[in-house]
């Protein structure tokens, strides 16, 4: 969870043409599949795509992750720069201990990442509903980790499986004292 101070600000509103003080605010963020969840249904598009968001999408990005309650729409609308900054580097950070020696880097899939299809997979591994409220980052490493657990046993190549059989036999030969 990304704990926030939105400083107390003055902004102009256009609607009455004067000056309104925006209280100080305590925001409490979470990068989760809800929060994505909403900002998807919203926009009708993936938030995990590699586009770059415009501010109104960033902004109401922010507005679904806030988990505070009964904060103003002006609140968000005068976020300061660095409140921006705070927030992608919470987006980015990995929120846990595992790590992928071996992750298949070479080839991307072109399948567009939606919550639905992380709902999917959550279903499909048994992970239970409450991850969802998981920083995003977290739940997806998770699913690899189930998914990678879940594999099959790669078949052994021809050329090591009669290495492999030959080292074998020469240990048990020399284990026996035999020739063959």
């Amino acid at each position: 969870m990304l704990q926030l101070e939105v400083p107390e600000r003055e902004s102009y509103d256009e609607l009455t043409s004067s000056f309104i003080t925006i209280k100080k605010e305590s925001l409490q963020l979470e990068h989760s599949l809800i929060s994505l969840s909403k900002w998807e249904s919203k926009w009708c598009k993936s938030f995990l795509n590699k586009e770059q968001k415009t501010i109104e999408e960033t902004i109401d990005y922010i507005r679904c992750m806030t988990i505070t309650q009964n904060i103003k729409f002006e609140v968000y609308l005068n976020l300061p720069n660095e409140i921006f900054d705070q927030v992608e580097e919470y987006i980015n950070l990995p929120m846990t201990a595992t790590w992928f020696s071996n992750k298949q880097s070479t080839q991307k899939s072109r399948e567009v990442i939606t919550a639905e299809l992380i709902y999917y997979w959550m279903i499909a591994q048994n992970i239970p509903m409450e991850c969802q409220k998981w920083h995003l980052n977290r739940l997806l490493t998770l699913i690899d980790v189930c998914n990678i657990k879940n594999q099959s046993p790669k078949k052994q190549g021809r050329k090591d499986m009669l290495s492999s059989r030959a080292a074998l036999n020469k240990a048990r030969r020399s284990q026996h004292n035999t020739k063959g």
